[in-house]
């Protein structure tokens, strides 16, 4: 049994997932309890981390996810999104008055459906892994950069492609 940012459930034999730990830089790829690969120096949002992300805070959100959407078309070279925000984070939201019954429904709905939860409530959305695109990798390596996201550089972002498809497991701590 894992547990991940509070969410604990079993995982099938050979699942891989990503452990994420903003402290350290540092992004691990996970066949059940055994390391695959770890990828150093990545990139976060330029204003660190939280636990209570709103939309436009530049800060990369804490937390349990897995990946509902891939774009192999993005700017910044791929592109694999993140359920966020994540069902335990919209109920919070909700009882805090930062979003409507409304928009906890959709986010529920999205949930359910395992798509992308909607990206314009006020607790922002397009949170996910990236790579740099056309963007300077110096500032990659000296900066944390992103607006929420998790960056990598791309080839480290080609690399990581092969372990990441719909539905991966994501722990961002």
């Amino acid at each position: 049994m894992l547990c991940l940012g509070g969410l604990c459930g079993p995982l099938a034999a050979g699942e891989v997932w990503v452990d994420i730990d903003t402290g350290l830089r540092s992004l691990t790829v996970m066949d059940d309890e055994d390391v695959l690969k770890v990828f150093e120096n990545i990139s976060i949002g330029r204003n660190g981390v939280t636990s209570e992300k709103v939309v436009k805070d530049r800060r990369t959100p804490l937390g349990s996810y897995r990946v509902r959407r891939i774009n192999n078309q993005s700017r910044f070279r791929l592109y694999f999104g993140f359920d966020y925000p994540n069902l335990k984070q919209a109920q919070g939201a909700f009882r805090a008055g930062r979003i409507t019954y409304d928009q906890l429904k959709a986010i529920r709905k999205a949930h359910y459906l395992k798509q992308e939860p909607p990206f314009d409530t006020p607790l922002g959305g397009l949170i996910g892994i990236h790579g740099i695109g056309n963007g300077d990798a110096r500032i990659h390596e000296d900066y944390d950069w992103t607006d929420g996201c998790i960056a990598v550089t791309n080839q480290e972002i080609d690399e990581l492609a092969q372990w990441l498809r719909l539905g991966t497991r994501v722990e961002v701590r």
